[in-house]
């Protein structure tokens, strides 16, 4: 009987089988799995089976309601992941074969591996468990000594049984609350018909609420004025800058302690302009302090260091370093594992260590070679605990280079890769060297002593900074203010300087900064200091807010569902995240938005890895928590949910009063903005789309706004669309309407089109009429009945949202001007619901707009060509002579040119020849030349760019004193034989 072994990865199945060969004997490689008469080992990549409900608890979206819920399946079926559906039956059919007798899970060493495999085992047993015996192979380490030891002490499936309880339990329970969460939130925003989707999660939600909290505390903000004195001091060898401090300052503590309070900040003017009138042209004596400091270079990375690090330098978001670090392990084979909160490498990595250095040392990469040989000829790669350590070593281990040196990498991949290998080469070199020197400048004014500070920093030794071109402390924080400085100029011992400048400057104090994604990812990962419980913030010290595989994905979810946008680098929190905090505080269930409940959640995790807590008990309580949760907001009987909310500057359109926002509208409230007035509201989040304060502020203004993005239907899919306020005569009040662009036209309707003031956006290019916007579409003014047309003559027309996607005015003047759009990115195609790419473009031969995709990039690039001829097949060396000679021969005889659209040409016209000349010529080619003309003699319209004014040669061309550019070709082709 054979052994079963299932690893993670397939590049872990490859260094498993390189492993074993020298002790079990070599194997044969086949499509999906390495086999020899002991062996088959076969890989996962990554989840291959998900939890789900049974089919009797799966209600599907649009029919989420409280009667359905809350959701507590008695147990949990498997489902296969649709994009990794063959790997699973490839594993599953080994498994199954009747001389596989044991089964070996290799997976990643930890909770998440142990639930890998024992998913992908109960689902190979189906209704009946496999039933053929399992043991563990625990790996810290990827050496094939390591993976041989492993081998030779694999755990018992009794010593994994907790671990794999906890696995279980930690992915039912977020399915349960996360589930059950968003259904009864969904449920009790959409209360009032529509599909507001409203998700929560263990982790999506606290991680919302950080950054919700810290833009509370930006909006909270009162700026406060306060001043600086900044002096400048003459000694004998030069000028100096100094800044003026307190002295006797200590940092105020306590409930009442002012957060902005600093030793060098005065909060009124009067005095600072007293400490100034008193410094002004006075001596002063001076003592300084100098000494030796160092600073050893920043760990190893791990992923949410590394995505820290690459949006603070490159932009990068964490999801795209996530998936260029996937494809330099991947595809290149040139970084370890990415996915690792590690930051630290296995003790018996060293060999491996130095042999990457030899790597880099004689690769051809220039700004890294010298560094690697500088390390190795010094002796910097040795053994220390600040990079080797096994109780450092989680999963996996930190992201280093590996052996390969690669090859074709993109800008961005050479970016990150560069970043992994700098960090890797200067956590072995030495710490760097500085001279910090303060100086303290003290004038003796007004019965009081004044003094003044400076900071210097001088590099003395570059030691790990060298790696990063740095030879020279060039970058000190607050030198550009002036108060501090690198290379200060000497003073000797007892000498007294002068005041030479001295001034006031008046500041105002500045809220925090709003997160982005690397200081985000930062409090993600330090979440557990924000627990007050001292068990639940040890439990948490390790994992913070989800892993670093999963928090570039949580960051996106936030995006993706407009609880967050993007402004620069910064993550700002839209008016439907406020909601959600607002609903969660209002029902009682702000667990869900706190890190504790992910503390707590590890801590009894921890319990059950340990044997202290059954799975079983863990479970009820989920279930508790998840029937509370759902009772909550199923129970919630107010009308509004208290809140802290806006009230609008425009009146009320009906009555003149007062618009105030609650939970669920805007609404009037009287002249006095106490009372119920005049019945006038409109929803809040109309179509599952939560209005911003400003977008309410501007459709009461205006009456209409958008096209808007994410609206969804009852079914819960998204659309796209404009809204009005209409008067609605029978209410006798105004009321809100989504506007599709769907109206009767005005050919229909008869009613004469007044474009007004509306600017023309180009030339349309069926009739050479101006194009302008016309309700929910961009039409020619000959297309729609005017006053001076009252018959239209054209029929262009192109809307303004197409397949959900909003198309600007500029967009459509870049379409009038040369024919085609930018490329386009959020059409949604109707019949399978997926987003698309397109550029619109104005087809002549069709007459209307049309979608042109982007060339698709061959699947596989060009074939290299080797230096030496390729070895002839068996058949080519046994073919007879004369078959040998005939190949010859046609090999000998040159190919006909192939015939392309430009061979020969056409011949132009005697009108058209006098422009471009007379010789034969492509199609493509004459409009290019006529353009060339036009351009040199300055033909194109002054007012008009799109018109061209005919000189005498052209006139006898076009037939006409000016034609558009859309007519160009039209004519060309009536002068080409």
């Amino acid at each position: 009987m054979k052994t079963l072994v299932i690893a993670e990865k397939p590049s872990v199945a490859q260094d498993i089988v390189r492993a074993l060969t020298p002790t079990a004997g070599k194997f044969e490689k086949h499509d999906d799995h390495f086999e020899n008469e002991h062996y088959v080992v076969s890989s996962a990549v990554g989840h291959l089976v998900e939890i789900a409900a049974p089919e009797a608890y799966d209600v599907k979206r649009g029919k989420w309601s409280f009667a359905h819920l809350p959701v507590i399946p008695p147990h949990f079926d498997l489902k296969p992941i649709d994009k990794t559906k063959s790997r699973l039956a490839a594993v599953v059919k080994l498994a199954k074969r009747k001389d596989v007798g044991a089964l070996v899970n290799a997976c990643d060493a930890g909770r998440e591996g142990e639930l890998i495999f024992r998913l992908i085992e109960q689902y190979a047993g189906g209704a009946k468990p496999l039933g053929k015996p399992v043991t563990r192979l625990w790996l810290q380490s990827m050496t094939p000594a390591a993976i041989r030891d492993g081998f030779a002490s694999l755990r018992s499936d009794a010593q994994m049984r907790p671990l794999a309880d906890a696995a279980r339990s930690r992915s039912e329970a977020d399915w349960l609350v996360g589930i059950n969460g968003t259904r009864a939130l969904t449920a009790f925003n959409s209360r009032d018909g529509g599909f507001f989707l409203t998700t929560v999660g263990r982790v999506q939600t606290p991680t919302l609420a950080v950054v919700v909290e810290r833009e509370e505390k930006i909006r909270a903000h009162r700026a406060r004025d306060y001043w600086e004195i900044h002096a400048a001091f003459a000694a004998q060898a030069g000028e100096y800058p100094a800044k003026w401090f307190d002295a006797d300052w200590k940092k105020p503590t306590g409930d009442n302690a002012d957060p902005e309070a600093r030793a060098d900040r005065l909060w009124d003017e009067r005095s600072a302009q007293a400490i100034v009138d008193a410094v002004r042209g006075q001596p002063a004596t001076v003592g300084e302090e100098s000494k030796p400091t160092t600073q050893a270079s920043g760990l190893l990375y791990d992923l949410t260091s590394l995505q820290r690090e690459a949006n603070g330098r490159f932009g990068f978001s964490a999801k795209t370093t996530l998936q260029l670090a996937q494809s330099l392990y991947e595809r290149h084979k040139a970084l370890t594992y990415p996915r690792t909160d590690s930051r630290a490498l296995p003790e018996d990595y060293l060999p491996t260590v130095k042999q990457t250095f030899e790597m880099l040392a004689g690769s051809g990469m220039k700004h890294l070679a010298p560094h690697a040989k500088l390390a190795i000829d010094n002796g910097y790669v040795k053994p220390t605990k600040r990079v080797f350590d096994n109780a450092k070593v989680s999963d996996h281990f930190a992201i280093i280079p590996t052996l390969q040196a690669p090859l074709g990498l993109s800008e961005a991949e050479q970016k990150l890769y560069d970043l992994v290998v700098r960090r890797f080469l200067a956590v072995f070199f030495p710490s760097a060297e500085f001279q910090v020197t303060t100086r303290i400048t003290t004038v003796a004014a007004q019965g009081a002593q004044l003094r003044f500070k400076t900071e210097g920093k001088v590099l003395v030794k570059p030691g790990w900074m060298a790696v990063y071109g740095k030879e020279a402390a060039d970058e000190v924080e607050g030198a550009k203010d002036g108060e501090k400085g690198q290379n200060l100029i000497a003073v000797a011992v007892g000498e007294v300087v002068r005041n030479t400048a001295v001034e006031a400057k008046g500041l105002k104090t500045k809220p925090p900064a709003r997160y982005n994604e690397a200081t985000l990812l930062g409090a993600m990962e330090g979440a557990g200091k924000l627990v007050d419980d001292d068990e639940l913030r040890e439990a948490m010290q390790e994992k913070g807010l989800g892993t670093p595989a999963t928090r570039a994905a949580i960051i996106e979810g936030l995006l993706n569902e407009k609880y967050m946008l993007r402004d620069g680098r910064d993550l700002v929190p839209t008016a439907k995240a406020f909601q959600l905090m607002t609903l969660l505080r209002g029902l009682g269930v702000e667990e869900l938005s706190k890190p504790e409940l992910t503390g707590e959640w590890e801590y009894k995790l921890s319990q059950m890895e340990h044997g202290k807590l059954s799975r079983e008990a863990f479970m009820r309580e989920i279930a508790a928590m998840t029937e509370h949760i759902v009772k909550k907001a199923k129970e919630y009987d107010r009308d509004t949910v208290p809140g802290d909310y806006a009230t609008l500057a425009t009146p009320c359109p009906n009555c003149g009063g007062v618009v105030k926002e609650n939970y669920r509208r805007y609404g009037c409230t009287g002249a006095d903005g106490k009372s119920d007035g005049c019945g006038f509201s409109f929803g809040k989040s109309p179509g599952g789309r939560t209005f911003e304060v400003a977008e309410a502020e501007t459709f009461l203004r205006d009456k209409q706004i958008g096209p808007l993005e994410g609206f969804r239907s009852k079914a819960g899919w998204p659309f796209t669309a404009e809204m009005k306020l209409v008067f609605s005569d029978e209410d006798k009040n105004w009321k809100l309407e989504f506007d599709f662009g769907d109206d009767k036209n005005a050919e229909e309707t008869g009613e004469l089109v007044d474009f007004g003031d509306l600017p023309s956006l180009g030339a349309c290019p069926k009739c050479g009429a101006p194009v302008r916007e016309h309700g929910s579409n961009y039409v020619c003014e000959k297309a729609v009945p005017t006053a001076a047309q009252p018959t239209p003559s054209c029929d262009f027309k192109s809307g303004k949202i197409i397949l959900q996607q909003p198309v600007d005015a500029t967009q459509i003047t870049k379409l009038l001007a040369t024919g085609k759009t930018d490329l386009l990115d959020k059409f949604v195609s109707n019949r399978t619901r997926r987003s698309f790419k397109a550029f619109l473009s104005w087809s002549p031969e069709e007459g209307k707009v049309l979608f042109e995709f982007e060339p698709r990039a061959s699947k596989f690039p060009p074939r290299k060509t080797a230096g030496a001829p390729a070895r002839a097949p068996a058949a080519a060396k046994k073919a007879p002579a004369a078959k040998k000679a005939a190949a010859a021969k046609k090999a000998a005889t040159p190919k006909a040119p192939r015939k392309t659209a430009s061979s020969g040409g056409a011949t132009p016209s005697a009108e058209l020849a006098a422009v471009i000349g007379a010789e034969p010529v492509a199609r493509p080619q004459v409009v290019k030349k006529l353009w060339d003309y036009i351009k040199a003699n300055g033909l194109q319209d002054a007012t008009n760019k799109r018109a061209i004014n005919a000189d005498a040669k052209l006139l006898a061309v076009f037939g006409k004193p000016q034609v558009t550019m859309f007519e160009l070709a039209g004519i060309v082709g009536k002068h080409l034989s």
